[in-house]
């Protein structure tokens, strides 16, 4: 474990051992835009500039995945994909491919430039989040790297599987020298649970597929809800069978230059960036992965 996770690790820690302090609170709420399967919750033009490095999320739903998602690059960012039910198949431009089942995760980061495809898994119902990360900078334009994770190598605490970073006692298997925790958590109707982010974290979200929440006084349900700066604990009381993903960190320091399909934090890196795509998009590796969709 990197001196960055044993601190996290460490603060998180004493954090939750801490005299109880006042809620935090809600400072946004949104149910995002559907377009058939997806809904997008935020994007880096508009929540994803409030609760950077957390960029951007679609939740992804559908009796099945139809065609796939077409092969497309990245650069300057890490993408991860949890799968929550159903399989589908995954490739990318670094040689990885292969399926990910129910539980799995796929991380992807970009760097200096990536392309990956989702293959359809016939009569597979699908559900699942993917989240973007704005890399720092001395991360932004390094090689790319990609892992696929099956759901036994994803550690929970309670009723929280680690998918990024570290909570209490444990930490995902992703190495990310940033401070953050991203969980998937669920709850049994009338379950209270209580997150406690790192001491250092100044932005926190949750993002609500199944069931309600009781949240600072607020009901929420099949929404996004950002919450105000600071490091207090976020209390949650569950209505029904509660299914959600939270996230807290540090936060980004760097503004948001977008791309396309790329977050990066200079023109100059964006330049660098898209070219590199725009290289490995005449590569046989990538003409492969197209000849796929």
């Amino acid at each position: 474990m990197s001196a960055t996770h044993s601190i996290a690790v460490e603060t998180a820690s004493a954090h939750a051992l801490d005299l109880p302090q006042p809620a935090r609170k809600i400072v946004h709420r949104t149910r995002g835009k559907r377009h058939g399967p997806i809904t997008r919750l935020m994007s880096p033009s508009d929540l994803g500039e409030i609760v950077k490095p957390f960029v951007f999320l679609d939740l992804a739903e559908a009796d099945s995945l139809g065609g796939g998602f077409k092969a497309h690059p990245h650069s300057g960012i890490a993408t991860h994909t949890t799968l929550l039910k159903g399989a589908t198949g995954y490739a990318d431009s670094t040689g990885e491919s292969g399926t990910l089942a129910e539980g799995s995760v796929e991380w992807m980061r970009a760097g200096a430039g990536v392309w990956h495809t989702g293959l359809p898994t016939e009569n597979s119902p699908l559900l699942g989040y993917q989240l973007w990360l704005a890399l720092p900078a001395e991360l932004e334009l390094t090689p790319p790297e990609s892992r696929y994770l099956g759901a036994e190598m994803i550690q929970a605490v309670g009723p929280a599987r680690i998918l990024l970073g570290q909570y209490q006692d444990r930490t995902s298997p992703i190495e990310l020298p940033m401070s953050l925790t991203y969980l998937h958590v669920r709850l049994s109707d009338g379950e209270r649970w209580t997150y406690h982010p790192g001491s250092d974290h100044d932005v926190a979200w949750l993002a609500l597929n199944s069931g309600r929440v009781h949240v600072d006084g607020a009901i929420l349900e099949r929404e996004m809800a950002v919450f105000e700066d600071g490091a207090a604990p976020i209390d949650i009381v569950a209505e029904g069978s509660v299914e959600l993903v939270i996230a807290s960190a540090a936060r980004h320091p760097h503004p948001i230059v977008l791309g396309y399909y790329s977050v990066h934090t200079s023109e100059a890196a964006l330049a660098v960036g898209e070219a590199n795509i725009a290289d490995l998009g005449r590569t046989p590796e990538v003409a492969a992965l197209r000849a796929m969709d």
